[in-house]
């Protein structure tokens, strides 16, 4: 074992850590299926209801915000906890407001838990993996996620099922929301039985204990090799947040706030929480539109799949490129189908399931682990934070604007303008983003340097 990866303890590490996508997929989409019902129950205008379905979302703005400072300061696996923490009071306290504040208020919770696990389980994976293994095991963040929304539409259908209108106004969508607390608690349990980052332990100087997971995981020798390549790294560094802004460094700020952003603000999420509206808009039946999103979910799944497959075979940089432009004409067809009257056939949904693939296997698991490979390891959380809270205004942007967008220009202009945002993204990762497959962090980080 002395030169050999322990797959099975490094798989088992990257599942319980990826427990927090799965946690971020179900919270986020949970409303999806209960927010009906909320409203009758309190009586909530439409800005109202607004605000009780982003609550969680400025929760993660805010979980970003601090998580990175706080991982750096104390550990990946406390904040972790901290985080599943969170989604447990969260689960419960949503599941028994009196009223709306109450709700928001727990809600919020949730959302600060999501934003934690939003940057800390990817952060945690690729600290933990092995370069030859980091692309294809971070990625399994990204399945969790979408896992975690399938999971979630499939539990609210059968909770909605359980009773009458009245039950469900009543006491469904307490339910919905309550049952969080099964995967949250699950994953409270699990995290004491997973290492800190050997990573994050070196930079303490707790470098027996570092060296102790590093030769668990990597076998004897290799863990010499990255034990000397992490304390070499740290000795160069100062953990101050100017490293970033030094030459090099600057590059890779650049290019984990461009992804963060541009992975929002080319459209997938208006379409993985629109797409029943989108298509009953062109036509569709309510059972027909929910049926079609069903397949988009599986889609997405599917296609996440094939990301896992390739990451650490063709490489995140080609798989970025071959995906946005996908993206590009696919998105393309959606708008062409709604400027030409076109939307209300089979055509539109052939371009929808093209782009989610196109996105699947590329800019939604790529960005997720390029941000959690691309800096320093003694300010890597605070500067993923800096990151991914982009990425949450992103979320944010789309979840707030795309309904008016779709009212104001049409589905056509609305399709091509994200069209244009995947063009500037395409050009962008083509001129700055590196490959960084099989490349240990240290080498990585040196990279930029030169």
């Amino acid at each position: 074992m002395s030169g050999q990866t322990n797959k099975k303890f490094l798989y088992l590490i990257a599942f319980i850590a990826a427990m927090g996508g799965l946690l971020f997929g179900y919270d986020t989409a949970v409303i999806s299926g209960a927010i009906g019902n909320i409203q009758t129950k309190f009586d909530l205008s439409a800005e109202a209801m607004g605000g009780a379905a982003s609550a969680a979302i400025w929760g993660c703005v805010f979980g970003v915000m601090f998580a990175g400072y706080l991982s750096d300061r104390f550990g990946r696996k406390k904040m972790l906890i901290i985080s599943a923490i969170l989604f447990s009071i969260s689960a419960i306290a949503s599941a028994i407001p009196d009223n709306l504040t109450q709700l928001v208020i727990a809600r919020f919770v949730g959302g600060l838990g999501v934003g934690m696990a939003s940057m800390l389980a990817p952060l945690y994976i690729s600290e933990m993996a092995p370069a030859e293994n980091r692309g294809r095991l971070v990625t399994f963040y990204q399945l969790a996620i979408v896992i975690g929304i399938n999971v979630i539409y499939f539990v609210n259908l059968l909770i909605a099922q359980m009773g009458d209108a009245t039950w469900n106004i009543e006491l469904g969508w307490r339910y919905m929301l309550g049952s969080e607390i099964i995967p949250a608690g699950l994953f409270l349990i699990l995290l004491f039985f997973v290492p800190e980052s050997p990573r994050w332990l070196a930079k303490q100087s707790r470098d027996t204990e570092s060296l102790s997971i590093l030769t668990k995981i990597n076998g004897a020798e290799k863990a010499q090799e990255v034990m000397e390549e992490i304390k070499h790294s740290l000795q160069e560094e100062e953990g101050t947040i100017r490293e970033l802004f030094e030459p090099g460094m600057r590059i890779a700020l650049l290019v984990g706030v461009v992804l963060a952003i541009f992975s929002q603000i080319t459209g997938i999420n208006a379409i993985i929480y629109y797409a029943p509206e989108i298509f009953k808009s062109v036509g569709f039946g309510a059972e027909s539109a929910l049926l079609q999103t069903v397949i988009i979910g599986l889609t997405n799944t599917a296609f996440t799949f094939v990301a896992i497959w390739l990451m650490d075979k063709a490489g995140r940089r080609l798989l970025l490129i071959w995906g946005v432009t996908g993206m590009v004409i696919c998105l393309f067809g959606m708008g062409a189908s709604f400027y030409f009257n076109l939307s209300s056939g089979p055509i539109l949904l052939l371009f929808i399931l093209g782009f989610i693939a196109s996105f699947a296997s590329s800019l939604g698991p790529i960005p997720w682990v390029l941000i959690s490979e691309i800096f320093p390891t003694k300010i890597r959380g605070t500067a993923m934070s800096f990151s991914i809270v982009m990425l949450w205004f992103g979320v944010v942007l789309i979840t707030q604007f795309f309904p008016v967008l779709l009212e104001r220009v049409g589905g056509a202009y609305t399709f091509w303008i994200f069209m244009i945002n995947a063009i500037i993204l395409l050009l962008f990762i083509i001129k700055f983003v590196p490959e960084t497959k099989q490349k240990t962090l240290e080498e990585i980080e040196q990279s930029w340097k030169k």
